[in-house]
């Protein structure tokens, strides 16, 4: 591939955007230093960040005399990127509600997605389960789930596939939805349904006790609806469905920590219409496949890539109906998409 020359212009606008950034990046740590200089800050303690702004955070104290206030907070330099749900160890003003964070707490988890660049971008930290949400409207994309669920794979946090909107489901839709979550549930996959807007959310409010939880999915699928039905003082912004496009129009655009009753939280994402995965290899595509796992490492060829190799473990299991063929479909397409 020939080398792409850039001209003294493109390369004016890319330094201007840089010098931009660098400014940005110094007010803020200016702003941060001048807290710390002035010595208006309390002692060290521990905080979980409920929401993210660019260059601010919500801190939620979990310690001293302020436990569950919420401070906007400054970052110290040289700190790694943070997500709603991370904790911290941050300092509060002794006389305003702001403060200054200085260092992250190990993780349990950390969910991420890469950007449309192929940067890995981190969406939310020490998650216990990721609730995938779908409803009949939009139309339910089998191939979206798996994309979905191999990501979930991958970051080791286990996922529920939750169906919202079950007012939608009529006898048009009744029979293709029951089989592609019925495939799912055989794999081992819980399936949950609920419809928001109805109030019907089942036992979901027990289910989160005592976890921490994030919403994902596609946008208009009642994510943000599901939050105004578990918490109903907070009342996130909904929308409709594009009568165009049948597509959801995005509403919620960061992501936000939700105390439950008891002693359970949520995190409402951004909807993502798409969970990119070209981030990862084909080894790691495989093992993302849990129905596969038990045929890995058994076809005769060690290099085989399961298309049209004689011996290949993963036909042999679908020919003798123990794999979906669907499943194996699936794969392909997903790793043609790594190839790109």
């Amino acid at each position: 591939m020939a080398k792409r020359h850039i001209s003294k212009q493109q390369t004016f606008r890319i330094q201007k955007i840089q010098d931009e950034r660098i400014a940005r990046a110094q007010k803020r740590e200016a702003r941060a230093e001048a807290l710390i200089e002035s010595g208006a800050l309390g002692s060290e303690q521990e905080g979980l960040i409920i929401a993210h702004y660019g260059a601010q955070l919500d801190v939620e104290a979990l310690q001293g005399e302020r436990t569950g206030q919420v401070f906007r907070c400054h970052l110290r330099a040289n700190l790694e990127q943070l997500v709603t749900g991370d904790r911290v160890i941050w300092q509060p003003a002794l006389d305003t509600d702001v403060g200054v964070v200085s260092a992250l707490l190990p993780r349990r988890s950390l969910l991420t997605r890469p950007d449309p660049y192929g940067k890995l971008k981190p969406v939310a930290a020490n998650i216990d389960r990721i609730l995938l949400v779908i409803a009949p409207l939009p139309i339910p994309s089998a191939s979206l789930l798996d994309r979905y669920l191999v990501a979930c794979e991958i970051v080791g946090i286990s996922p529920v596939i939750l169906l919202n909107k079950a007012d939608l489901i009529d006898d048009g839709n009744r029979a293709e939805l029951a089989s592609m979550l019925d495939e799912f549930r055989q794999i081992g996959y819980e399936v949950r349904h609920t419809a928001a807007l109805e109030g019907r959310l089942g036992d979901l409010l027990d289910f989160i006790n005592g976890r921490t939880v994030v919403f994902v999915g596609q946008s208009g699928v009642g994510k943000s609806s599901i939050v105004n039905a578990l918490l109903p003082d907070v009342q996130q912004k909904t929308a409709e469905i594009s009568a165009g496009s049948q597509l959801g129009q995005h509403t919620t655009t960061t992501a936000r920590l939700f105390h439950l009753p008891g002693d359970g939280a949520l995190i409402d994402s951004p909807g993502i219409r798409e969970f990119g995965l070209w981030h990862i290899s084909r080894e790691q595509l495989l093992e993302g496949f849990v129905d596969f796992r038990p045929w890995l490492g058994q076809c005769r060829f060690r290099n085989c890539a399961h298309a049209a190799e004689p011996g290949c473990a993963l036909h042999a299991a679908v020919a003798a109906g123990q794999l979906s063929a669907r499943r194996l479909d699936s794969y392909h397409r997903l790793a043609e998409t790594l190839e790109r």
